[in-house]
Protein backbone atom coordinates (compact mmCIF):
# COMPACT_ATOMS: atom_id res chain seq x y z
CA UNK A 1 0.00 0.00 0.00
CA UNK A 2 2.81 2.60 0.83
CA UNK A 3 4.31 1.73 -2.37
CA UNK A 4 0.87 2.44 -3.83
CA UNK A 5 0.72 5.72 -2.36
CA UNK A 6 4.47 6.92 -3.35
CA UNK A 7 4.69 6.18 -6.69
CA UNK A 8 2.02 8.61 -7.07
CA UNK A 9 4.39 11.33 -6.81
CA UNK A 10 7.79 9.60 -6.87
CA UNK A 11 9.24 8.06 -9.93
CA UNK A 12 9.86 4.09 -9.25
CA UNK A 13 13.72 4.65 -8.44
CA UNK A 14 12.90 6.74 -5.75
CA UNK A 15 10.55 4.84 -3.66
CA UNK A 16 13.27 2.09 -4.19
CA UNK A 17 16.84 4.21 -3.17
CA UNK A 18 14.24 5.70 -0.38
CA UNK A 19 13.19 3.19 0.78
CA UNK A 20 16.44 1.42 1.41
CA UNK A 21 18.19 4.92 2.47
CA UNK A 22 15.44 5.27 5.46
CA UNK A 23 15.90 1.30 6.14
CA UNK A 24 19.61 1.68 6.38
CA UNK A 25 18.67 4.51 8.85
CA UNK A 26 16.58 2.90 11.23
CA UNK A 27 18.95 -0.50 11.99
CA UNK A 28 22.09 1.56 11.30
CA UNK A 29 21.19 3.39 15.03
CA UNK A 30 21.38 -0.07 16.60
CA UNK A 31 24.14 -0.99 19.13
CA UNK A 32 23.54 -4.61 17.65
CA UNK A 33 25.21 -3.01 13.86
CA UNK A 34 28.10 -2.55 15.07
CA UNK A 35 30.03 -5.93 14.53
CA UNK A 36 32.01 -6.36 11.41
CA UNK A 37 32.22 -8.83 8.89
CA UNK A 38 35.01 -10.73 7.81
CA UNK A 39 35.90 -10.27 4.64
CA UNK A 40 35.53 -13.71 3.36
CA UNK A 41 31.78 -13.19 3.38
CA UNK A 42 31.67 -9.99 1.77
CA UNK A 43 30.62 -11.39 -1.66
CA UNK A 44 27.71 -13.05 0.00
CA UNK A 45 26.81 -9.65 1.62
CA UNK A 46 26.76 -8.17 -1.66
CA UNK A 47 24.51 -11.13 -3.08
CA UNK A 48 22.34 -10.20 -0.41
CA UNK A 49 21.83 -6.20 -1.18
CA UNK A 50 21.14 -7.62 -5.07
CA UNK A 51 18.80 -10.53 -4.42
CA UNK A 52 17.14 -9.35 -1.31
CA UNK A 53 16.89 -5.55 -1.67
CA UNK A 54 18.03 -4.03 -4.78
CA UNK A 55 16.27 -5.87 -7.59
CA UNK A 56 13.33 -7.02 -5.90
CA UNK A 57 12.30 -3.68 -4.44
CA UNK A 58 12.65 -1.92 -7.72
CA UNK A 59 10.62 -4.68 -9.14
CA UNK A 60 7.37 -3.95 -6.76
CA UNK A 61 8.08 -0.43 -7.59
CA UNK A 62 7.87 -0.68 -11.25
CA UNK A 63 5.09 -3.24 -10.94
CA UNK A 64 2.54 -1.65 -9.09
CA UNK A 65 2.29 1.20 -11.82
CA UNK A 66 0.39 -1.24 -13.36
CA UNK A 67 -1.17 -3.51 -10.74
CA UNK A 68 -2.95 -3.26 -7.40
CA UNK A 69 -0.98 -3.26 -3.94
CA UNK A 70 -3.48 -5.98 -3.39
CA UNK A 71 -2.13 -7.92 -6.21
CA UNK A 72 1.34 -7.37 -5.81
CA UNK A 73 0.59 -8.60 -1.87
CA UNK A 74 -1.20 -11.58 -2.98
CA UNK A 75 1.67 -12.71 -5.06
CA UNK A 76 4.48 -12.27 -2.25
CA UNK A 77 2.48 -14.78 -0.88
CA UNK A 78 4.23 -17.30 -2.63
CA UNK A 79 7.64 -16.31 -1.36
CA UNK A 80 7.68 -19.51 0.73
CA UNK A 81 7.28 -21.67 -2.06
CA UNK A 82 10.27 -20.64 -3.88
CA UNK A 83 12.34 -20.49 -0.81
CA UNK A 84 11.19 -24.19 -0.16
CA UNK A 85 11.96 -24.77 -4.32
CA UNK A 86 15.90 -23.18 -3.52
CA UNK A 87 16.50 -24.81 -0.31
CA UNK A 88 16.06 -28.08 -2.30
CA UNK A 89 17.97 -27.50 -5.38
CA UNK A 90 20.94 -25.94 -3.41
CA UNK A 91 20.93 -29.11 -1.30
CA UNK A 92 20.49 -31.33 -4.55
CA UNK A 93 17.73 -33.19 -2.58
CA UNK A 94 14.23 -33.96 -3.71
CA UNK A 95 11.50 -32.80 -1.88
CA UNK A 96 9.34 -35.22 0.37
CA UNK A 97 5.87 -36.00 -0.47
CA UNK A 98 4.39 -33.14 1.64
CA UNK A 99 6.49 -30.63 0.31
CA UNK A 100 5.92 -31.47 -3.28
CA UNK A 101 2.13 -31.25 -2.94
CA UNK A 102 2.51 -28.14 -0.96
CA UNK A 103 4.66 -26.47 -4.20
CA UNK A 104 2.32 -28.13 -6.96
CA UNK A 105 -0.55 -26.69 -4.84
CA UNK A 106 0.72 -23.21 -4.43
CA UNK A 107 1.85 -23.12 -8.16
CA UNK A 108 -2.09 -23.87 -8.54
CA UNK A 109 -2.55 -20.67 -6.60
CA UNK A 110 -0.20 -18.31 -7.56
CA UNK A 111 -2.16 -19.13 -11.52
CA UNK A 112 -5.27 -18.45 -9.84
CA UNK A 113 -4.26 -15.24 -7.98
CA UNK A 114 -2.75 -14.17 -11.80
CA UNK A 115 -5.37 -15.13 -14.06
CA UNK A 116 -7.95 -11.91 -13.35
CA UNK A 117 -5.22 -9.88 -13.95
CA UNK A 118 -3.72 -11.61 -17.05
CA UNK A 119 -7.07 -11.78 -18.49
CA UNK A 120 -7.51 -8.33 -18.61
CA UNK A 121 -5.30 -8.45 -22.39
CA UNK A 122 -3.42 -5.62 -21.32
CA UNK A 123 0.07 -6.19 -21.93
CA UNK A 124 1.44 -3.94 -18.75
CA UNK A 125 -0.53 -6.16 -16.31
CA UNK A 126 1.16 -9.21 -17.40
CA UNK A 127 4.57 -7.06 -17.31
CA UNK A 128 3.51 -6.31 -13.53
CA UNK A 129 2.74 -9.52 -12.40
CA UNK A 130 6.34 -10.90 -13.82
CA UNK A 131 7.99 -8.57 -12.12
CA UNK A 132 6.58 -9.61 -9.17
CA UNK A 133 7.38 -13.30 -9.85
CA UNK A 134 10.97 -12.05 -10.36
CA UNK A 135 11.04 -10.12 -6.83
CA UNK A 136 10.13 -13.36 -5.10
CA UNK A 137 12.36 -15.51 -6.58
CA UNK A 138 15.04 -13.01 -5.93
CA UNK A 139 13.47 -13.47 -1.83
CA UNK A 140 13.72 -17.33 -1.91
CA UNK A 141 17.27 -17.16 -3.40
CA UNK A 142 18.13 -14.55 -0.05
CA UNK A 143 16.38 -16.20 2.00
CA UNK A 144 18.20 -19.45 1.93
CA UNK A 145 22.01 -17.37 1.51
CA UNK A 146 21.40 -15.18 4.54
CA UNK A 147 20.58 -17.84 6.84
CA UNK A 148 24.73 -19.29 7.59
CA UNK A 149 25.43 -15.37 7.51
CA UNK A 150 22.76 -14.69 9.96
CA UNK A 151 23.75 -17.18 12.39
CA UNK A 152 27.19 -16.06 12.41
CA UNK A 153 27.00 -12.07 12.90
CA UNK A 154 23.60 -11.63 13.76
CA UNK A 155 20.16 -10.01 11.30
CA UNK A 156 21.19 -6.30 12.02
CA UNK A 157 25.09 -6.29 10.82
CA UNK A 158 24.73 -8.47 7.49
CA UNK A 159 20.84 -6.38 6.76
CA UNK A 160 22.85 -3.04 7.74
CA UNK A 161 25.84 -3.47 5.37
CA UNK A 162 23.30 -5.62 2.82
CA UNK A 163 21.22 -2.65 2.90
CA UNK A 164 24.58 -0.03 2.17
CA UNK A 165 25.28 -2.49 -0.69
CA UNK A 166 21.54 -2.16 -2.07
CA UNK A 167 21.78 1.64 -1.07
CA UNK A 168 25.18 2.40 -3.48
CA UNK A 169 23.02 0.74 -6.40
CA UNK A 170 19.85 2.03 -6.81
CA UNK A 171 20.90 5.89 -5.20
CA UNK A 172 22.12 6.84 -8.95
CA UNK A 173 18.90 5.60 -10.18
CA UNK A 174 17.16 7.15 -7.87
CA UNK A 175 18.90 10.56 -8.13
CA UNK A 176 17.67 10.82 -11.76
CA UNK A 177 14.28 9.73 -11.15
CA UNK A 178 14.10 13.08 -9.28
CA UNK A 179 13.75 14.89 -12.28
CA UNK A 180 10.73 12.77 -12.95
CA UNK A 181 8.91 13.13 -10.14
CA UNK A 182 6.59 15.75 -7.44
CA UNK A 183 7.40 16.26 -3.79
CA UNK A 184 4.65 15.52 -1.92
CA UNK A 185 4.68 15.08 2.17
CA UNK A 186 2.30 12.06 1.94
CA UNK A 187 4.88 10.26 -0.87
CA UNK A 188 7.38 11.43 1.48
CA UNK A 189 5.87 9.85 4.68
CA UNK A 190 4.51 6.66 2.45
CA UNK A 191 8.25 6.19 1.54
CA UNK A 192 9.62 6.85 5.51
CA UNK A 193 7.70 4.42 7.00
CA UNK A 194 8.12 1.68 4.27
CA UNK A 195 11.48 2.06 4.55
CA UNK A 196 11.98 2.37 8.58
CA UNK A 197 9.37 -0.34 9.62
CA UNK A 198 9.13 -2.44 5.95
CA UNK A 199 12.42 -2.29 5.07
CA UNK A 200 14.48 -1.65 8.49
CA UNK A 201 12.51 -3.23 11.50
CA UNK A 202 10.55 -5.99 9.74
CA UNK A 203 13.12 -7.10 7.87
CA UNK A 204 15.58 -7.26 11.05
CA UNK A 205 12.55 -9.38 12.56
CA UNK A 206 12.45 -11.74 10.00
CA UNK A 207 15.99 -11.97 9.38
CA UNK A 208 16.15 -13.45 13.28
CA UNK A 209 13.30 -15.83 12.33
CA UNK A 210 15.06 -17.64 9.40
CA UNK A 211 18.39 -17.28 11.52
CA UNK A 212 16.11 -19.47 13.88
CA UNK A 213 14.55 -22.15 12.55
CA UNK A 214 15.45 -22.21 8.94
CA UNK A 215 14.76 -20.20 5.42
CA UNK A 216 12.16 -23.23 4.44
CA UNK A 217 9.91 -22.49 8.10
CA UNK A 218 10.79 -19.19 8.63
CA UNK A 219 9.56 -17.71 4.84
CA UNK A 220 5.89 -18.74 6.40
CA UNK A 221 5.70 -15.26 8.36
CA UNK A 222 5.26 -13.78 4.94
CA UNK A 223 1.47 -15.29 5.20
CA UNK A 224 0.64 -12.37 7.05
CA UNK A 225 1.34 -10.10 3.69
CA UNK A 226 -1.38 -11.01 1.05
CA UNK A 227 -3.89 -10.17 4.27
CA UNK A 228 -2.85 -6.61 5.23
CA UNK A 229 -2.34 -6.49 1.39
CA UNK A 230 -6.01 -7.05 0.91
CA UNK A 231 -6.93 -5.50 3.44
CA UNK A 232 -5.79 -1.98 2.65
CA UNK A 233 -6.12 -2.49 -0.27
CA UNK A 234 -9.81 -2.52 -0.63
CA UNK A 235 -10.28 -0.22 2.98
CA UNK A 236 -7.68 2.28 2.38
CA UNK A 237 -7.35 2.77 -1.59
CA UNK A 238 -10.99 1.32 -2.79
CA UNK A 239 -9.10 -1.73 -5.27
CA UNK A 240 -11.46 -4.50 -6.33
CA UNK A 241 -10.55 -8.05 -5.71
CA UNK A 242 -11.22 -10.85 -7.67
CA UNK A 243 -12.96 -13.90 -6.46
CA UNK A 244 -10.87 -15.99 -7.93
CA UNK A 245 -7.85 -14.25 -6.46
CA UNK A 246 -8.75 -14.61 -3.13
CA UNK A 247 -9.08 -18.39 -3.27
CA UNK A 248 -5.66 -18.66 -5.62
CA UNK A 249 -4.24 -17.13 -2.07
CA UNK A 250 -5.80 -19.73 -0.04
CA UNK A 251 -4.35 -21.91 -2.24
CA UNK A 252 -0.67 -20.46 -1.92
CA UNK A 253 -0.98 -20.38 2.01
CA UNK A 254 -2.30 -24.09 1.99
CA UNK A 255 0.50 -25.02 -0.34
CA UNK A 256 3.31 -23.21 1.70
CA UNK A 257 1.99 -25.01 4.98
CA UNK A 258 2.62 -28.36 3.19
CA UNK A 259 6.00 -27.07 2.29
CA UNK A 260 7.34 -25.83 5.25
CA UNK A 261 6.69 -28.99 6.89
CA UNK A 262 9.63 -30.90 9.04
CA UNK A 263 10.13 -34.01 6.50
CA UNK A 264 9.83 -37.10 8.61
CA UNK A 265 13.35 -39.12 8.60
CA UNK A 266 12.81 -43.11 9.25
CA UNK A 267 14.33 -43.12 12.87
CA UNK A 268 17.21 -45.54 12.79
CA UNK A 269 17.11 -48.94 15.03
CA UNK A 270 19.92 -48.80 17.27
CA UNK A 271 22.67 -51.28 17.71
CA UNK A 272 22.40 -54.40 19.97
CA UNK A 273 24.50 -53.94 23.00
CA UNK A 274 27.66 -56.24 22.96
Amino acid sequence: MFIAIAIEDFAPSVVTAGRVLFGALAIGVLPAARPGIARADWPRVGFLGVTWLAVPFACFSVAEQWIDSSLAGMLNGAMPLTTAAVAAAMLRRAPGVPQFAGLAVGFAGVVAVTLPALGTGSSSSVTGVALVLVAITCYGLAANVSVPLQQRYGPVPVLLRAQLVALALTAPFGVAGLRRSTFDADALAAVAVLGALGTGLAFVALGALLARVGAARGAVAVYLVPVVAVAAGVAVRGEDVAPLSLLGTALVAAGAVLTSRAERRPTSTPAPRA
